[in-house]
């Protein structure tokens, strides 16, 4: 029993594999078949020319962005439009060969699945026969045991309930093939592993479709009406900014143009560059579409010519029109892809002829821009040389004819101030464009000098404080903390001494010393010269008389021998002196008169002769004061003579 029931099973598996050859189409057809239907692109093919165009399709957002006049709004409106058409026959174009693909993979799988499902179905009905012929011996036998026949009792009711045991055990076997059969028959026919590409390519296509972005805002419709005041209002701006516009910018402003103008030359050539690519990607794969309609037509010749001839059956006349639909079918289809690349082809030839105008426009702009720009630099040269040469004429006149020192140094320093005055009013008008402009620019200007020039600004502004009524001007002695000099430059930022030293007569080291005019403003620092028109100071020669002498006439002796002294520089000395009395009128100073003051101490008796003197004779009036005094006192005993001077 056991060797039967391995046998059968082995039988089953023999029977399937041979019926399942046996009842395979042959391959020749089936190819022959999928031949006919075979799609003029892949699914990968499609995906990346979708990929392509859209690409293409988002360089909208960079014209968006390089669109700046109404004439390149009107140019990306245009480009738009063709845009959203190229895309939506891509899209088409996609679909088409989608349908193609789904249509061989469906023939293919139809092949498959009529080969296996009738393998499989041709077992299955064997083992329909088997189980009912199993379930016939068990009911015959199970009835002659009920029935105490010659089965049951030649062999006795053991065996015949064995043999029945085994029967049952032969049928659970065959109804577990014919389940087995029965589900790979179900999942055969249920199962679309070649059509699911093309199925997953048609939904890869629709994500595509909902995921391109909208670059650019549909425009609101408009009457034509409101379409030609529109346009008359482009023309007459861009008439302003070709005329007028370009002629009152500055150089700053025109200088963005270019740059910008620039910018968008290079975008308009990228642009163009990915629509070249675009259309000779679309250019290529239009190639296989034109041979597969070729093919097709012969084929529809070829089916044509065989139906003509004699002969034919009805069912062979069938199969001819089936295959007549195919063909009629896959040429339509093909065509669908053809019809959309041939509009792609001429739209996109449209949108580089867009294209080429932007550009042209665009190039056009930037040459009145460049020309703009050089007569306004040219402008700007030419009234910075016509300010330098003024200068320069200016500068030679003042030592030409002006000998003065102090009038030379005021001339120049008026020259000074009109030079860079004229120099910055230049700039600011030649940069900035509009009043508004200027203002901005000159508070800029202003904001940066205050911070960074914060020193230089509070030198400038104590150069005002120096020239005042008691300022100081070139050739003034002055005293700058511990340095007394001479003054020989004072400009707009710095005061330069020439340095003097010595004692009485002080004479030109040789340097010059530089302070910055804000020393006017340090409390440290101290600023000290004459009043303008006195060259005056008072100087003390102190001597010790004699022990015993007549103290009142030595002093009377000593104040007629410095007024003699004196006598010869009087008129002067009176002069100076009434100028410092004009000047302190609040605190009088006195006649210009010699003074001898008598100082007693325990030891001795000291005589003070205070005496004025003209800074330039300073150095002879003190050796005659000092030799007249001295023989004034030689008639007693010598004395012991110390000198000050202040």
């Amino acid at each position: 029993m056991l060797a039967r029931f391995v046998l059968a099973a082995l039988f089953a598996i023999v029977t399937l594999e041979a019926v399942a050859a046996d009842e395979t189409p042959p391959a020749s057809a089936a190819a022959t078949k999928r031949a006919d239907q075979r799609a003029v692109m892949t699914g990968d093919k499609v995906v990346q020319i979708l990929d392509e165009t859209v690409d293409w399709y988002r360089m909208l957002g960079i014209q968006q962005q390089a669109a700046t006049q109404p004439s390149d709004l009107l140019i990306l409106y245009a480009n738009r439009q063709t845009a959203e058409k190229v895309m939506a026959l891509a899209f088409e174009i996609a679909r088409a060969n989608a349908e193609l693909l789904s249509s061989e993979a469906g023939a293919a799988q139809a092949s498959e699945d009529a080969a296996s499902t009738q393998s499989l179905s041709s077992v299955q009905k064997k083992l329909d026969a088997e189980r009912a012929s199993i379930q016939a011996e068990i009911d015959a036998a199970k009835r002659d045991l009920a029935a105490g026949g010659k089965a049951a009792a030649k062999g006795g009711k053991a065996d015949v309930q064995a043999r029945i045991s085994v029967l049952q055990g032969e049928l659970d076997i065959v109804n577990a093939r014919r389940n087995m059969i029965g589900n790979m028959t179900q999942y055969a026919a249920q199962n679309d592993t070649n059509g699911f590409g093309a199925n997953a390519l048609k939904a890869h296509i629709d994500a595509i479709a909902a995921s391109i972005p909208s670059t650019v805002p549909a425009p609101t419709p408009v009457t034509a009406p409101a379409q030609a005041s529109s346009s008359d209002s482009d023309s007459s701006a861009l008439s302003l900014v070709a005329s007028t516009s370009l002629t009152r910018f500055g150089i700053w402003d025109l200088t963005a143009t270019v740059l910008r103008l620039s910018a968008k030359a290079r975008t308009i050539d990228t642009v163009n560059e990915r629509t070249a690519d675009l259309q000779r990607v679309l250019e290529e794969i239009r190639k296989p579409p034109l041979e597969q309609l070729k093919l097709l037509s012969a084929r529809a010749d070829a089916l044509a010519a065989e139906a003509d001839a004699g002969g034919k059956t009805a069912a062979e006349l069938k199969v001819i029109r089936d295959r007549y639909d195919t063909v009629a079918w896959l040429f339509q289809q093909t065509s669908s892809i053809i019809v959309p690349l041939n509009k792609v082809d001429v739209l996109l030839k449209q949108y580089q002829r867009n294209l080429a105008n932007w550009k042209e426009a665009t190039n056009r702009q930037y040459g009145d821009a460049v020309r703009a720009l050089l007569w306004r630099l040219a402008l700007f040269a030419g009234l910075l040389i016509l300010v330098f040469v003024i200068a320069d004429l200016w500068k030679r006149a003042v030592f030409r004819y002006v000998h003065d020192a102090r009038r030379r140094s005021r001339l120049l320093l008026l020259r000074k101030i009109v030079f860079w005055v004229l120099v910055v009013v230049i700039a600011a008008a030649t940069f900035a464009t509009e009043l508004s402009s200027l203002a901005t620019f000159a508070g800029l200007i202003t904001a940066g000098l205050a911070v960074a020039m914060q020193s230089v600004l509070v030198s400038v502004v104590g150069y005002f404080f120096l020239i005042g009524k008691y300022g100081i001007r070139v050739g003034d002695r002055v005293q700058v903390g511990s340095v007394t000099g001479e003054v020989i430059d004072l400009g707009l930022v710095r005061l330069h001494l020439m340095e003097l030293s010595g004692e009485g007569p002080m004479a030109p080291t040789g340097r010059v010393v530089a302070f910055a005019n804000s020393i006017i403003f340090q409390a440290s620092g101290g600023l000290f010269k004459q009043i303008p028109g006195v060259n005056l100071a008072w100087h003390e020669i102190a001597l010790v008389l004699p022990a015993g002498a007549d103290y009142t006439a030595f002093k009377d002796r000593l104040a007629a021998a410095a007024t003699a002294v004196i006598k010869d520089y009087h008129e002067e000395i009176v002069r100076q002196t009434q100028a410092i009395q004009r000047a302190a009128s609040a605190h009088p100073v006195g006649e210009p008169q010699p003074q001898v003051q008598l100082r007693f101490s325990a030891s001795s008796v000291d005589a003070v002769v205070r005496y004025p003197v003209q800074l330039q004779y300073a150095a002879e009036i003190d050796e005659r004061m000092s030799r007249e005094l001295l023989a004034v006192l030689s008639q007693g005993a010598p004395p012991r003579i110390g000198s000050d001077k202040s």
